[in-house]
């Protein structure tokens, strides 16, 4: 399917430029129509239809196995990623010493925090895989924690280097959060060096609120002693306490069958659309909105000296641009003290041009000082 074909089935993109899938992806009104029938469904057979949302969720288990490259025992489905992770750190051993990034999303960093683990922080810069490198090879660390893409100026880390971390460290537990990654970018979990990764789907895999997973590495299984449990770990079989495999563990009641199901769908939709081919669209995007970005003065040097960067971009801008940008109907966020855009499948490299003209013509003088 074409990217101009894509775009139809989001009618928001008809009436404003949305530039802010880092808050929340779009819904597409193949996904509500689908939601429709999965109610009107509920409504005509009510008990009847149970069987079929347990097998909904099996499917969907394997559609995020076979999306991500992840054997399907080894995902667990949540209903996101900040529960994830409270569920895995249960079972972490307290006497690992962590390393966290500075300003990452408070979802990754508070859990940790919260629970009282050996913890050092490095800061998130244009040379941000060097300082991580510098602190593994001068400490004793042994996990390493941090979002694949961060939240309020998406600066993304190389996937390279994670592969090169595990190779060199491979003592070291990688843990990572790909809520702001996963969908936009082609990715196989079982080759990428990480240990866990998390992410709720309600971003750029355009699934709605209430579902995300976790995916384990095999080796990973072995060093975590995971202490949650529920009827539904064990399928509802009596018989099974106990004896249920790892990922369920973080799986201890009944799932959101039409949420997981809106999972399962937008995963296939994405899936038609090829991940490769959703790359290098957003790839496009990225590089169209560094540029002209970067030639009004409205990016700092974190970014504008990094060689690859997300579709996320964080601009120097104070309440008024931002105000000014809301009156030309683009849709954003202000996060980290500027003005967040992000682009995915439905923008266009024409609506980065209409935004530049925006902020070309914007009333007053505009902020270009690098901080």
């Amino acid at each position: 399917m074409s990217f101009d074909k894509i775009r139809k089935h989001f009618p928001v993109v008809n009436h404003s430029i949305y530039a802010n899938t880092a808050a929340i992806g779009l819904l597409s009104d193949q996904l509500l129509e689908w939601r429709q029938e999965y109610d009107l469904d509920f409504l005509i057979g009510g008990s009847s239809s149970k069987m079929e949302s347990f097998k909904r969720i099996s499917d969907t288990r394997q559609t995020v196995g076979d999306f991500f490259g992840c054997k399907r025992d080894n995902v667990a489905l949540v209903p996101n990623f900040s529960l994830g992770l409270n569920m895995v750190l249960e079972g972490l051993d307290k006497n690992h010493e962590v390393l966290l990034l500075e300003t990452d999303y408070p979802s990754v960093n508070w859990p940790f925090e919260s629970r009282n683990f050996s913890i050092m922080y490095t800061k998130i810069d244009q040379h941000l895989e060097q300082h991580i490198e510098e602190k593994l090879s001068s400490g004793s660390f042994s996990v390493l924690a941090l979002s694949l893409v961060q939240w309020d100026n998406g600066i993304k880390i190389d996937l390279d280097f994670l592969k090169e971390i595990k190779r060199n460290y491979p003592e070291v537990l990688i843990i990572a959060d790909g809520t702001q990654f996963c969908g936009a970018y082609d990715f196989n979990f079982e080759s990428s060096g990480i240990d866990i990764l998390g992410a709720s789907a309600y971003k750029w895999l355009l699934a709605g609120t209430g579902c995300g997973f976790m995916l384990f590495s095999d080796a990973i299984q072995q060093q975590l002693t995971l202490k949650t449990t529920g009827f539904n770990s064990a399928n509802s079989n009596l018989e099974s306490k106990g004896k249920f495999r790892f990922a369920k563990h973080l799986e201890p009641g009944h799932l959101d069958s039409m949420s997981f199901g809106s999972l399962d769908f937008s995963l296939k939709m994405l899936s038609d659309t090829g991940l490769p081919a959703i790359e290098a669209h957003n790839r496009k995007l990225m590089k169209k909105a560094k540029e002209e970005f970067g030639n009004l003065g409205l990016l700092k040097d974190e970014i504008l000296f990094r060689n690859d960067h997300s579709t996320i971009f964080n601009l120097i801008g104070d309440d008024r641009l931002y105000h000014y940008l809301e009156e030309q109907n683009v849709c954003c966020s202000q996060r980290g003290g500027g003005i967040r855009l992000s682009f995915h499948i439905y923008n266009t490299e024409n609506e980065i041009d209409r935004i530049a003209e925006f902020l070309k013509s914007a009333p007053g003088k505009l902020t270009t000082t690098k901080k």
